[in-house]
């Protein structure tokens, strides 16, 4: 019985400190917001809704010298994305299909381009797996400036809806197993100096 009591005490306690790092996580989530830092260039991960038109926006405005569009459907072409003006300046990642290569292809672009700052676009529920992803897959000079986009996915009052709740659950595990495995397995996505990326 006192075995039982004990494994029970446990688990409560790991319930306990789960719930309290999802509430911080949720609560660091909500309170990203967008500043209106220039950078090197624009970096857009597709696939949510007003992501790709918040690029074009800022990038319209001048925010950044280039608009990288990463994990572009490869049937898309980019005149179907983008028609404004420099063109040359916009380009487009067709070969990611998650965030993890959204980073390195999107690292493998900045480096061609001799890119030394970026902000980054994505959903704002996405946004602290994103970063830290992008951070562990860049070189460590290179300034991320984290620009959230608020997806009709999630509500303010996520905690009554169970779409809401069970996305932003699924984000906050998700972004827990990257935060252990880069203590485990720092620079594991980051190039080897010296070494031309892929």
């Amino acid at each position: 019985m006192t075995v039982f009591k004990g494994l029970l005490s446990l688990l409560v306690l790991l319930l306990l400190i789960v719930g309290v790092l999802f509430v911080d996580f949720v609560y660091k989530t909500y309170s990203l917001s967008q500043h209106d830092q220039r950078a090197d260039a624009i970096v857009v991960l597709t696939g949510g809704r007003g992501r790709v038109e918040e690029g074009i926006r800022l990038f319209q405005q001048g925010k950044g010298r280039l608009l990288l569009l990463v994990g572009v459907d490869p049937s898309v072409k980019k005149r179907e994305l983008y028609r404004g003006p420099h063109p040359e300046n916009v380009l487009l990642d067709k070969a990611s299909r998650n965030t993890v290569e959204n980073a390195i292809y999107a690292g493998d672009l900045i480096a061609k381009n001799k890119i030394t700052s970026i902000k980054l676009i994505t959903s704002r529920y996405h946004m602290k797996r994103a970063t830290i992803i992008f951070r562990n897959a860049l070189p460590k000079g290179i300034p991320i400036y984290p620009h959230p986009v608020d997806s009709a996915n999630v509500k303010e009052d996520w905690w009554l809806h169970g779409g809401s709740f069970k996305l932003l659950f699924t984000e906050f595990y998700k972004y827990c197993g990257f935060r252990l495995f880069f203590l485990i397995a720092p620079g594991e996505l980051r190039p080897i100096q010296g070494v031309p990326s892929l």
